[in-house]
């Protein structure tokens, strides 16, 4: 019997409700196309580490300082977490108890930042994420957030960037997106940070796995705090990580545990470890590059039917696209897909105050899909978007089950 064929018979004895709920979820991801840029599929090495004893143990504190007793394992498993992590991605330090990617960015600003600050980061209609100043968020609340841009081409604008940072003097400036398909110039961050005297902090939360696999640059070199997601391309369990230089690292341990959080997720954490590992062999090498590959190749596919892709592609696993050629608007868009079961998310788009869509190829590259698979994929898109539910649905359907992401269901 393959993982994921059915719940546990232990559940199944002990709570049927649930156990339906989950076994229905298992059949909604095969059967359906997973293009949401920020999901994956874990390992089943990954699955298992988040289903282990750890998850019954409290670890406040860190490996060595802990608050509760019996912790041997658990810092032998934090440990192990740490040094993968600073190995994967030359970092001097890492703190691996983030429970989120918003939870890092908290400790990332906590550990920088007073509140009423100036942070310069990316504008939310441009891409910038909920902790880079949005008014719902702490962030908008706490600090003073100036937004940059993109120009007409959809690329950010180094030049405004400079010029707001000198006219507002910022204590951090903040690289990074929720829904930017390019590399961004890192090292032009950073010579902008030094001249006005700021921390640069880079949220690497969607392009960390494609750092891991040599398909991105790296921040790390360039930023002083880099703030990321576990999940994602990088394939592991949901939740954070940040990376840092030495003399931030008293700073950011502090700013974790004990001012942004409490006991560390230790089954989580093991479970990090593992997806750490996986990510520093040849085969996740080759996996992160053909995730490119294939977001390119749908990219182009999606442009031929119609789409109005922004930036004319991706250098990532990430694209963003308007669907107001074909005669749609994003939300409806999006829901016409999902009813085909094509699964992914609206995102701001860089003019305008319309939505399009975002989308991304970590998951059916998890798969096994390939370049082949783009074009098809692109054309269900379209089927979807002409009303034809139903028939693109069983289409869909039978792709997705072709290519099973835990082998034979």
């Amino acid at each position: 019997m393959t993982v994921m064929t059915q719940i546990s018979d232990v559940l199944r004895q002990q709570d049927p409700q649930m156990a339906d709920v989950l076994e229905g979820e298992r059949l909604r991801q095969a059967g359906s196309l997973q293009l949401s840029a920020a999901e994956n599929f874990t390992s089943p090495a990954v699955l298992a580490a988040l289903g282990s004893p750890l998850a019954n143990k409290y670890a406040e504190g860190y490996p060595g300082a802990r608050h509760h007793g019996g912790c041997e394992y658990a810092d032998l498993a934090e440990r192990i977490a740490v040094e993968r992590a600073r190995a994967l991605f030359g970092a001097e330090h890492a703190n691996v108890q983030a429970h989120s990617g918003s939870s890092a960015v908290l400790a990332a600003y906590a550990a920088l930042l007073r509140p009423g600050e100036t942070v310069l980061a990316m504008g939310l209609p441009y891409g910038g994420h909920l902790t880079h100043g949005s008014p719902a968020n702490f962030s908008g609340r706490w600090f003073d957030f100036v937004g940059y841009g993109v120009d007409e081409s959809g690329l950010i604008d180094y030049h405004q960037v400079q010029d707001l940072a000198r006219a507002h003097r910022p204590k951090a400036i903040v690289c990074g997106s929720i829904s930017y398909p390019r590399h961004p110039e890192y090292s032009a961050f950073r010579e902008i940070a030094d001249e006005v005297g700021a921390y640069l902090i880079a949220d690497a939360a969607h392009p960390i796995g494609l750092v891991a696999g040599g398909a991105a640059p790296s921040p790390v070199p360039y930023a002083d705090i880099v703030c990321a997601t576990t999940h994602k391309v990088l394939r592991g369990p949901r939740g954070g990580m940040i990376l840092c230089g030495a003399e931030f690292a008293e700073r950011i341990d502090r700013a974790v545990f004990p001012f942004t959080q409490g006991g560390a997720q230790m089954h989580t954490i093991a479970a990090k470890a593992v997806a750490f590992g996986e990510a520093a062999g040849s085969a996740f090498t080759s996996y992160a590059h053909r995730v490119v590959a294939n977001a390119r190749a749908l990219a182009d596919a999606l442009a031929a039917t119609g789409f109005a892709v922004t930036t004319g592609g991706t250098d990532t696993h990430l694209i963003t696209a308007d669907p107001a050629p074909l005669g749609l608007d994003g939300p409806t868009a999006r829901g016409r897909l999902a009813a085909a079961g094509i699964v992914l998310d609206t995102c701001a788009l860089p003019y305008g105050d319309q939505r399009g869509i975002r989308l991304g190829t970590a998951a059916v590259t998890t798969q096994g899909m390939g370049e082949a698979q783009m074009p098809r994929i692109a054309a269900l898109f379209a089927a979807a978007l002409r009303g034809e539910a139903a028939g693109t649905r069983a289409e869909v359907n039978e792709l997705a089950l072709a290519f099973p992401p835990y082998g034979a269901q």
